[in-house]
């Protein structure tokens, strides 16, 4: 834990403080506090201020405790995330507490004190913030702090540190008593300014928010250049892996990851992540990695996101190898179950590894969707950083057992779960859409993206592929999109596209075959290369990536959804299309052959069959748009209203109706089809299935 590393920097700016109230200041320095993730985790620790304000029911001036409501985070909150309580309400639930097993019943009673009828939940550690009699309060998960807190004898070395001005109390899950012993101890030492909470992390406060701040840093700041001076070098007690090399760490993250999906992800979808960060591989191949691992972590908010402790994984496991291992870690999660419950517990939860650790190539995780499993990686570099300083200056410990079955099964915790919204249809699955910086193929990838899939798109445009990719980042977040630039008749352009999505997110469950062109000609005037070019486009890049998919997904043994763009043209032929029909009737037999194949491991493929999209698509843009209008005697701007006025329905088909048929061939609702073609052309008589 170098100096350098770990000592953050005071970006406090006066100019811009000055411009906001009491409450626009504690935003202020929440957002710089939690935009660091050497200070506190993602989603983790809080601030408060008591501010003097006039009461909505009486017009008097009463104190308000502003506190960082449950569930938001520091880095990225408003001033709506905060909850807002009367102090003097706060401090009478002192009188009704008189025992531990009161504890969640206090956390309820939070809610009569709510001040101006806040929505805002507030958070278990809001009585540790209301107790201490000081105005700005800051509870932080430096990681340096916590090395600290989680050492073996983490009290003397908080003394030996911070003298006088720190003090120390033992790990207690968070509430009303800890609260209590918290602020009493402020009283009790006017000199202190902050806490150190065992295993847990670090409290400090102040008169104002820039001294609450600047305090926070300080003593960050003085426990990392403690350890940065004191800790035994090397860190973990040296490397007993040797480094395999980046290209080999990707190579056998790529061949890990599907199959470890494939056993952990059949009850409920999930999204992996990929890290081979320095500190990752520095502790996934040390000397102490297998005594340190098992231990889990320390700080409650690591060992929610990470569970109990992580799986190790050879890299060179075998897929039975994986089956072992990660049975051998349900049952023992289970039995960690069994001995903690409680009569009350909520029953046991997904018992998979969350995070996994692989000596020579880095850490994987997974999760419900993509955010949360590189949240559930960096709090456990997190951890790491805290088991280096720890282990380096004395002697790591873990949370003990019972206690972190307390906290993760804690049923206030519970009630958070059950309050999450329901997931959305394709939460957890994963999409790679050819073509997807086009019309039809970023249709596609906005309607699987809005449902809760996470989406490759890839596309031969590469300026088209990072504006698609910049605009769906901004609508949806950069964690639900991934983009690679990739020529379809490249067999291995193909192959390095899948490698990507699959490092990006774990595996895969669906798979769009979209990328096309059209060179319209009559057969007569139809040259080779018009045919070569449409062939390799729409026929082997169509038959390439469907093998490529349909590999990854036989590997994955989840089965999945491949579901191919063809168009009318396959099953009805037009005048000056010959090749462009032939080879898009290819693409159609080509999927039913694969549906065939399929079936057995439950690989469904299916086709959607547009017809006549104009608006958006890059097909008829250019000579076909042209061609087409030629043929039928009107102005090229005429097209579109000529295609709706053709169809049955009198509506013309836009990208975003190709995007619902193959919404419905990915999710549940098509679980038993296969082989099938669906027509998205507003009634086109001499299509119609037979």
């Amino acid at each position: 834990m170098t100096i350098s590393n770990h000592t953050v920097p005071n970006l406090w700016d006066n100019a811009v403080a000055e411009t906001l109230d009491e409450a626009g200041q504690l935003l202020y320095r929440s957002n710089l506090l939690g935009a660091d993730l050497r200070i506190t985790n993602f989603g983790g620790g809080n601030t408060s201020a008591k501010i003097d304000t006039p009461d909505p029911l009486t017009g008097k001036p009463v104190t308000v405790l502003w506190v960082k409501g449950s569930g938001g985070d520091l880095g990225s909150m408003k001033l709506d995330g905060f909850a807002t309580l009367y102090l003097d309400k706060l401090e009478s639930l002192k009188s009704l507490y008189s025992r531990l097993d009161q504890e969640d019943e206090m956390v309820h009673k939070l809610n009569h004190c709510t001040f101006n009828a806040n929505p805002r939940a507030a958070s278990i550690d809001t009585c540790l913030h209301g107790y201490v009699p000081h105005r700005h309060v800051d509870h932080v998960h430096s990681d340096a702090v916590i090395a600290i807190a989680a050492s073996k004898d983490a009290e003397r070395l908080t003394y030996e540190i911070f003298g006088d001005e720190i003090g120390f109390l033992p790990w207690q899950r968070p509430g009303i008593d800890l609260g209590i012993k918290l602020g009493e101890m402020a009283k009790a030492n006017p000199n202190y300014v902050g806490v150190v909470l065992g295993s847990h992390g670090l409290f400090t406060w102040g008169p104002d928010s820039k001294s609450c701040y600047e305090t926070t840093l300080r003593i960050i700041n003085k426990a990392a250049d403690w350890l940065g001076h004191n800790s035994a070098k090397p860190a973990f007690g040296g490397s007993t892996v040797a480094d395999l090399g980046e290209a080999a760490r990707k190579d056998a993250a790529i061949r890990l990851l599907p199959e470890i999906r494939g056993r952990i992800a059949r009850d409920e979808f999930k999204v992996g992540h990929f890290t081979d960060s320095p500190e990752v591989l520095e502790f996934v191949n040390s000397n102490q990695l297998t005594e340190l691992a098992p231990l889990g972590t320390s700080c409650p908010d690591h060992f929610l996101r990470t569970k109990i402790r992580p799986l190790v994984v050879p890299a060179d496991a075998s897929s039975a190898d994986l089956g072992r291992l990660i049975e051998a870690y349900r049952k023992d999660y289970a039995g960690y179950y069994d001995r903690c419950k409680h009569a009350n517990s909520p029953a046991m939860r997904d018992p998979n590894p969350v995070i996994y650790l692989v000596p020579g190539v880095g850490m994987m995780s997974f999760a419900r969707d993509k955010a949360t499993a590189r949240i559930a990686s960096e709090f456990y570099v997190n951890a790491i950083n805290v088991m280096r300083g720890a282990s380096g200056v004395s002697e790591y410990r873990g949370l003990p057992e019972q206690e972190a079955f307390n906290i993760e099964y804690w049923l206030l915790e519970e009630a958070k779960l059950q309050r999450m919204p329901k997931p959305k249809s394709l939460a957890g699955r994963i999409a790679f859409i050819t073509g997807g910086a086009g019309g039809i193929g970023a249709a596609i990838a906005a309607k699987l993206l809005s449902e809760g899939a996470c989406v490759t798109i890839a596309d031969i445009d590469a300026a088209a592929l990072e504006q698609t990719s910049a605009a769906f980042a901004k609508d949806f977040g950069k964690d639900s999109i991934h983009s690679v630039v990739m020529d379809v008749t490249s067999e291995e352009a193909v192959v390095d596209a899948f490698r990507s999505a699959v490092l990006r997110f774990g595996g895969m469950d669906i798979v769009v075959n979209n990328a096309g062109i059209a060179l319209p000609a009559p057969v007569e005037d139809t040259s080779l290369e018009i045919w070569n070019r449409q062939s390799a486009i729409l026929g082997t890049g169509y038959f390439l990536v469907g093998r490529e998919g349909f590999r990854l997904l036989k590997r994955q043994n989840m089965g999945g959804s491949m579901v191919f763009i063809c168009s009318k043209n396959a099953i009805v032929a037009s005048a000056g299309a010959s090749a462009y029909g032939a080879i898009k009737a290819a693409e159609l037999h080509l999927a039913r052959c694969m549906a065939l194949e399929g079936a057995p491991m439950g690989i469904r493929v299916n086709v959607v069959n547009p017809d006549a999209v104009l608006r958006g698509t890059k097909l008829m843009q250019g000579d076909w748009r042209k061609q087409r209008a030629e043929s039928l005697k009107i102005r090229p701007d005429e097209l579109e209203e000529h295609y709706r006025k053709r169809s049955l329905l009198q509506r013309s088909v836009f990208p975003e109706d190709i995007a619902e048929g193959v919404y419905f061939f990915a999710s549940d609702m098509s679980s038993k089809s296969t082989g099938n073609y669906l027509n998205v052309d507003a009634g086109h008589v001499a299509s119609f299935t037979r």
